[in-house]
């Protein structure tokens, strides 16, 4: 069938299959330009099919030439509905993978459920004996423990907080208004995004004897400017984050070193759900780009690669590695800062770039990829 793309809010609800595979071979051919890390060698990313796990996967394996392990939670294309991006993705990494000899297995399944723990741990005893680093980039809706559905919000906590955003359905500027989340989606939001699975599934390795001592773990996190503090670093988000650091303390107590990475804003499925997130994002990249030192996932966790086995991690008060060091430059945030409080409905062409946001967006599904012929029949 001729795929096109079908945009619904801040998702798109088809993929294409060739696309993908030309976007993941973009960021293989990125890392293996920039040479070989001395780092782990059997890897295991929860979250692996898209965005920051998809490029943590990409770097492990043709950086460190690691054997991955990936999980992951997508759908595969039949009839004339396509696949999820993330299939398609996870298909083209082990597809180059096995070109090149690398090990690249994947579990397509509920990574906050013991059945997929389970899974993943008796692939790791059978194929790799153990793991010395493992990824966690879940970014997810709602997890089930038990009888229990907790769903995650994107609200303020306190106070509601009004400022500028951009719907994307037409590109226009508005202004938002987010009501807090009352202490049951806090708690909800804790419970889906916060530390407790990622500690669930380091006890897990442990206990089955399937991480090594000494073992890295790496989470994600944002902190962003201030203007964006209301809505994820004080929000109900950023109740789920802190939880977050605070986990990595307690694992790292063990035998297994945890951080937290804070990383740049970039267009991402979970940024752009998020309220007022998507318009900060485009004028960030204006002037990022501007500046020289715009990055996207792969060039960003390539560098964390880099950093973490090169000993050369950028730490905060807090233990956290920075990797949004170059966005939250005072130059950056003072040009971003700026543009924020002039823009308007007659200016938002000049001071965004929301053609590169939109670029990104589509990226992500596999659309607008160089070399693609969009009008060809492909096998979805």
């Amino acid at each position: 069938m001729i795929v096109q793309p079908k945009v619904r809010g801040f998702i798109c609800t088809t993929a294409h299959p060739v696309g993908c595979e030309a976007a993941v071979k973009q960021q293989i051919d990125y890392v293996k330009s920039k040479g070989r890390l001395n780092g782990a060698k059997k890897v295991l990313v929860i979250g692996s099919s898209m965005g920051y796990g998809l490029a943590s996967r990409i770097s492990a394996a043709f950086g460190c030439g690691a054997s991955t392990l990936g999980v992951m939670f997508d759908k595969e294309g039949g009839g004339n509905k396509t696949g999820t991006a993330g299939w398609y993705n996870t298909k083209a990494f082990e597809k180059f993978a096995a070109a090149e000899g690398l090990y690249a297995k994947s579990v397509n399944g509920d990574a906050y459920s013991d059945e997929c723990k389970k899974e993943i741990i008796d692939i790791i005893k059978s194929d790799l004996g153990k793991v010395d680093m493992v990824v966690y980039s879940l970014a997810a809706p709602r997890r089930t423990v038990g009888e229990t559905v907790y769903k995650s919000v994107l609200k303020t906590t306190g106070a509601p907080y009004t400022n500028k955003t951009i719907d994307l359905r037409n590109n226009t500027i508005s202004e938002i208004t987010i009501e807090p989340a009352t202490d049951e989606e806090i708690e909800a939001t804790v419970k889906v995004m916060g530390g407790e699975d990622w500690e669930d599934w380091i006890n897990a390795l442990k206990a089955a004897d399937a991480i090594e001592d000494g073992a890295i773990t790496l989470a994600y996190s944002y902190i962003g400017p201030k203007l964006t503090h209301p809505m994820y670093y004080e929000g109900s988000i950023g109740r789920a984050k802190a939880h977050l650091l605070a986990t990595s303390k307690k694992i790292t107590e063990t035998s297994v070193k945890a951080y937290v990475s804070v990383n740049k804003a970039l267009v991402t499925q979970s940024s752009s759900a998020i309220p007022i997130v998507p318009l900060y994002i485009s004028i960030l990249y204006k002037v990022m780009k501007a500046h020289g030192n715009h990055e996207g996932c792969i060039e960003q966790m390539y560098r964390l690669f880099s950093k973490l086995f090169n000993n050369e991690l950028n730490l905060d008060g807090d233990g956290r590695i920075r990797m949004d060091d170059w966005e939250m430059l005072p130059e950056i945030q003072s040009e971003v800062t700026k543009a924020w409080e002039s823009l308007s409905a007659d200016n938002f062409k000049e001071l965004t770039d929301i053609d590169g946001y939109w670029s990104d967006f589509y990226a992500m599904f596999g659309f607008g990829i160089d070399g693609v012929d969009y009008e060809a029949d492909v096998e979805v």
